[in-house]
């Protein structure tokens, strides 16, 4: 429990940090994508690979992805029936059948009615989950942070010595 609340009040101070709402709402996208999809496939091995190389912000996207794994176990039969669909579709099953044949693409476990449901709907809805993310940082920090920063209570915690010096440690020690 500890853990995630380490991780919930990290997130809260990336929100009020100067790191850019871009590498924070990728990381909302690929916690999605981490969240929404099964574990233990070549996704999620590909989604950590880009969590290494790419400047995107781990911490949004790791608590993301624990947040949604909730909400993709109640979509797992949305999840089925849609990977049905797609994998009964007899205009694909040639192109799967050449997909299964391949040396690699099997890891993806794409011939599961889960995965395949997971992966179109997390294909589908992650740049909508990127674009409501990064508006919803914009309005957090242009409403909430600046009217919270304007309040008399805020400037009285700001000019004591204790706020001073947390401010003076996190500078030297916090990054």
């Amino acid at each position: 429990m500890g853990l995630i609340l380490k991780q919930i009040f990290a997130l809260i101070k990336l929100l009020n940090s100067e790191t850019g709402s871009n590498q924070i709402a990728t990381g909302v996208a690929c916690g999605f994508i981490l969240g929404m999809t099964p574990s233990f496939s070549l996704q999620t091995l590909l989604v950590f690979l880009c969590l290494f190389i790419f400047r995107i912000q781990m911490g949004a996207a790791f608590l993301c992805a624990f947040f949604f794994k909730f909400v993709a176990y109640l979509l797992d039969p949305t999840f089925d029936q849609i990977g049905s669909i797609v994998l009964e579709s007899e205009a694909l099953k040639p192109l799967f059948t050449t997909l299964y044949n391949w040396p690699i693409i099997p890891l993806t476990r794409f011939n599961n009615t889960i995965v395949m449901g997971s992966a179109v709907i997390t294909t589908l809805l992650s740049p909508l989950i990127f674009m409501l993310s990064r508006i919803l940082i914009f309005k957090y920090r242009s409403l909430i942070v600046a009217r919270l920063q304007s309040t008399k209570f805020w400037k009285a915690i700001k000019a004591t010595s204790f706020y001073q010096w947390y401010y003076k440690y996190d500078q030297l020690y916090g990054k």
